[in-house]
């Protein structure tokens, strides 16, 4: 049918144009889906039943309760982020590799991935250890890129270490376990970190001027009183890290039940930081409103849109896309489908990609074997870079925010470069290594029936035991007595 053929990438065509536009997503992917329903059932290609499918996808948005974690943890970030933690952290920190060439990007890299493992927000990693550590590195002689760079990166870690909110999402789109997700992310995460301290290690070897190291009237020498510091530092966000992850992987708490007893842990820290007030809970529960609300529009109209795209056969339409492509084998799907997915996240945050893009790709990947945990860590290490593209990343937003005057946009742009490079070496790691991410989970039982063993009970047949042969057929065993 002529019309079924053209739908699908009109469709396409027509949200490229209004994300090009600029209009707002979610109100866009909405009127687009039920507009774009509405010429269906004129032409026939569907009736007019099918979009009373509508209401029971909207309700089952709104009644997911995997979802009700997202705003406990964006209020566990915004409590965190006022409460002390992140400049505790980065004073332990730098005492400890302050000595060293490059010892404070360390510390920054260091304290991001633990803030990424508390609170699971980028914004509030970026913000809290810009604020502390940016205009310590300037004052000791760091080049603002490095400086700058290594503080936003740091900061988008946050997105691929659980709990990380992308990851809520992305299981969730993909029909698979939070638990799960969070396991097959472990190993990238800590590949992430080793690459950022590498790179730094090599830098600090090539020109250790870039990042000096702290002169000896700011550091503390060693002995207990460094020992001290550190742990003192470090003991407060094991205690929350083990209260929010430790409950999910031994199966004591689900996403949501972790997220709101991170809630409490964070007030609690805020409380004995003595920041714990009204006006502090009042902004980070503002601020969780308008994010969780933007979550659930933009869902809301992807639904809208992915419904009717699905119902002009616009799956097979990518699939044939894909295949004219050459995507054949998973490599190469994955290998397209990054290139994709790094270009939309030009124009996209995290939340659009994951919301209108994975729905779509998800089915291919499944036919193509694609473990699905692994197909979803990877994307979510590539949507990394959604926070670091210049000029329109969000991560170089937040800091051009708190950035002093004598950093120029410039600089902040073009320390993003390497970091940015490096997010992607990772993802290459990945497509070629897989079992960075399935290497920690449970590998599904398989049972070769030829090698069942069947006895039978001497009792209940007044014959001699006997048995059957490992390899024979049950069936035949079965036949011969």
């Amino acid at each position: 049918m002529p019309a079924l053929e053209f739908m699908a990438p009109a469709m396409f065509a027509a949200l490229v144009v209004f994300l090009i536009i600029g209009l707002p997503v979610a109100f866009s992917l909405a009127a687009l889906g039920l507009v774009s329903g509405l010429i269906a059932i004129e032409l026939g290609i569907f009736p007019a039943q099918f979009m009373a499918n509508l209401p029971y996808r909207v309700f089952g948005i709104l009644s997911n309760e995997l979802l009700l974690s997202i705003p406990f943890f964006t209020l566990m970030g915004a409590i965190l982020e006022r409460s002390g933690l992140a400049e505790d952290l980065l004073n332990g920190f730098a005492k400890l590799f302050g000595g060293l060439p490059g010892g404070l990007a360390y510390a920054v890299i260091v304290v991001g991935a633990i803030l990424g493992a508390i609170t699971g927000t980028v914004a509030a990693s970026v913000i809290a250890i810009g604020v502390i550590a940016l205009p310590v590195m300037l004052r000791y002689g760091y080049q603002p890129r490095l400086a700058t760079g290594v503080v936003a990166a740091s900061g988008t870690i946050t997105q691929v270490i659980p709990p990380s909110l992308v990851l809520i999402v992305l299981a969730d789109q993909l029909g698979k376990s939070v638990g799960d997700m969070y396991l097959g992310a472990i190993g990238p995460s800590i590949a992430q970190i080793l690459i950022f301290l590498l790179f730094i290690l090599i830098l600090s070897f090539i020109n250790p001027k870039l990042m000096p190291p702290l002169p000896k009237e700011a550091r503390t020498p060693m002995g207990w009183d460094l020992i001290k510091t550190v742990v003192l530092a470090i003991l407060p966000s094991m205690a929350l890290i083990f209260i929010v992850l430790g409950t999910i992987f031994m199966g004591l708490a689900t996403p949501t039940e972790a997220g709101a007893m991170g809630v409490v842990g964070a007030m609690v820290l805020a409380a004995m930081h003595r920041r714990l007030h009204w006006k502090m809970l009042w902004q980070g529960m503002e601020s969780t409103m308008n994010i969780t609300v933007m979550v659930i529009f933009i869902l809301i109209g992807a639904t809208v849109f992915t419904l009717v795209f699905q119902g002009v056969d616009g799956g097979k339409w990518i699939e044939h896309l894909f295949s004219a492509m050459g995507a054949d084998d998973a490599v190469t799907f994955l290998i397209i489908v990054n290139i994709i997915i790094f270009v939309l996240a030009f124009f996209l945050d995290f939340f659009e990609i994951a919301f209108i893009v994975i729905p779509l790709l998800a089915p291919l990947a499944k036919d193509l074997g694609i473990d699905l945990i692994w197909f979803g860590v990877l994307i979510c290490v590539n949507m990394q870079t959604s926070f670091m593209h210049p000029p329109f990343g969000f991560a170089l937003f937040y800091l051009r925010g708190i950035a002093p005057p004598s950093i120029k946009s410039s600089d902040i742009y073009l320390g993003a470069i390497p970091w940015l490079g490096l997010q992607l070496l990772l993802v290459l790691i990945l497509i070629f290594y897989p079992q960075i991410v399935t290497g920690l989970l449970d590998k599904p039982l398989e049972v070769d029936i030829q090698q069942i063993e069947i006895k039978l009970d001497e009792s209940d047949s007044g014959a001699q035991p006997s048995r059957a042969a490992p390899a024979e057929d049950p069936a035949d065993y079965f036949k011969r007595k």
